[in-house]
């Protein structure tokens, strides 16, 4: 029987603020003037596109999730800056059978509509989640609890159906969000523009395309921040972004294209934080289409990529060359698996085996990020070198999430931001067949041999093991071509010199909490 460590919370937000984890010279905004002074204030944090929702049991991508996780909602356990699972609306817990938790929850905290933290919320938060009439694309990342048990007021007991040794690690993701149980009765239907939660920050409004303004949660059950409101501003262009940050009319912009690095590091008034990252950027292929239907064309498709070129000429060796769908950085990755080389010859030979003529047109589709066009330019004059003519769709991010869950693109760019850090996480949303559409799996790929694997790494307790069972579907799917790795994430963020507390965590989650506005 297990008994976690209890850690008071403001220990933990010490380590959030003096810890370091940035790949980079200089990965720390702790240093200020000297002289300077907090002064509150509005922080200002540019995004190049708007949030698709800010209900958790709904968000399905980094960028939304980002505007509220650890913000607005705060989860049962967290990660701290060295990604160790650490307690926060839980103060403890005990694992007393593989299929048995039961979590001992902090008193005294309350929602941001005025409703207590306790047992019950943690069970109305759950319930919800897991009910098929909410139709979450998130209900199997907890579909492994069975039942939620209130103990006692601040004791409550989850039930899983399996043992899932992943079980800390999704609880601390945006998935593990407790949402206030009267948000949950009354207004269900607003939590996607109005989110409740017990976190330091407070929803004040979403005007569309424009603005997220959250408020300092002066009540705070934890450390109150000393900004007085965060503004996470859509700013698409990414010249502009860096102008305003430059001039000092915003503090922060944590989505930086790698061609402004030489001057943001040669700025006086600005700085760079960088952090490798538990994402993978991939071309992906959506299996059920006619023509990708073929394993042999997507294969061919695979070949003609030269991923080494665009890893230099596009991100300026930004990044590493991936060698699956999963960073190093996850638990559960091997080095031993293996991607397709660049072979012009070979995709030839297996496109005229496919029967395919040469002329034949496919459509690539990719968000108006400026690498992943750069990016789609390149796929589509390599593969105009073995005889397909490839048109490009450019679409603002919204738009590119809404179109992958419709099932009618054909190759499609994108990445993974792995929130857990685990192979779970990678695995079964973005290859199980349950995972088809909103989910991740937006290859719409289903095979049961993988399924039965990922199966398998969900339950197994043994870490070896699961690490040979990941590694084993890895290569099974990189076999069939289901998608091309091309680049192991390194996140970059651009902030002025008036920010001090400012970090990026290995998701790409924006941490503001411990920032402070500085003259």
């Amino acid at each position: 029987m297990k008994r976690m460590k209890v850690f008071l919370f403001l220990a933990l937000m010490t380590v959030f603020i003096l810890q370091a984890c940035s790949t980079a010279s200089n990965n720390s905004t702790e240093g200020s003037k000297e002289g300077s002074k907090s002064v509150g204030g509005e922080l200002i944090v540019l995004r190049a596109s708007d949030a698709t929702s800010l209900d958790p049991h709904f968000i399905t991508d980094i960028p939304s999730a980002n505007i509220i996780h650890g913000k607005v909602y705060e989860t049962l356990v967290a990660f701290d800056r060295d990604r160790k699972i650490v307690p926060l609306l839980a103060k403890s817990w005990e694992q007393k059978d593989e299929l048995t938790w039961t979590f001992t929850l902090n008193e005294g905290i309350k929602f941001h509509d005025g409703e207590e933290f306790n047992a019950e919320a943690v069970k109305a938060t759950f319930n919800r989640i897991l009910d098929p009439a909410t139709g979450s694309p998130q209900r199997d990342k907890l579909s492994m609890i069975s039942e939620v048990v209130v103990d006692d007021t601040y004791v409550v007991t989850l039930k899983l159906k399996n043992p899932y040794a992943p079980l800390l690690s999704i609880l601390a993701s945006q998935e593990g969000s407790i949402i206030s149980p009267k948000a949950i009765s009354e207004s269900a239907d607003q939590l996607a523009t109005n989110p409740v939660g017990t976190g330091p920050f407070i929803f004040e409004s979403w005007k569309s395309g424009q603005a997220i303004t959250l408020n300092t949660n002066k009540d705070y059950w934890g450390t109150v921040p000393k900004i007085d409101k965060v503004t996470f501003k859509i700013v698409p262009e990414d010249s502009t972004r860096l102008a305003m940050i430059e001039s000092g009319e915003a503090h922060i912009a944590d989505q930086v294209p790698v061609t402004d690095i030489a001057r943001i590091e040669n700025s006086s008034t600005m700085n760079l934080f960088r952090t490798e990252g538990l994402a993978v950027e991939f071309i992906g292929f959506n299996v059920k289409d006619s023509l990708l239907s073929n394993v042999k064309v997507r294969q061919a498709i695979s070949y003609a990529v030269d991923r080494e070129a665009i890893i230099s000429g596009i991100y300026n060796n930004v990044g590493t060359l991936a060698n699956s769908a999963m960073s190093p950085k996850v638990i559960g990755y091997s080095s031993e698996t293996k991607a397709y080389d660049y072979d012009v010859v070979k995709a030839k030979q297996l496109l005229k085996e496919a029967g395919i003529k040469e002329g034949t047109k496919i459509k690539l589709l990719t968000s108006d990020r400026k690498e992943r066009i750069n990016m789609a330019e390149v796929v589509q004059s390599q593969l105009k070198g073995i005889g397909l003519d490839v048109e490009i769709q450019v679409m603002e991010y919204g738009a590119f999430i809404s179109e992958i869950t419709k099932e009618q693109h054909q190759i499609f760019i994108s990445g993974w931001g792995n929130a857990t850090g685990d192979a779970d996480y990678n695995q079964y949303n973005l290859f199980h067949t349950a995972s088809m559409g909103a989910p991740g799996n937006h290859f719409y790929y289903s095979n049961p041999e993988i399924d039965k694997l990922i199966e398998e790494g969900r339950t197994e307790s043994d870490q070896a093991t699961r690490n040979e069972i990941y590694k084993k579907a890895m290569q099974l799917e990189l076999d069939e071509a289901v998608y091309i790795p091309v680049r192991n994430y390194e996140h970059l963020a651009v902030y002025s010199n008036g920010v001090k507390g400012f970090w990026l965590d290995a998701s790409n989650y924006t941490m503001v909490s411990g920032v402070e506005i500085v003259q």
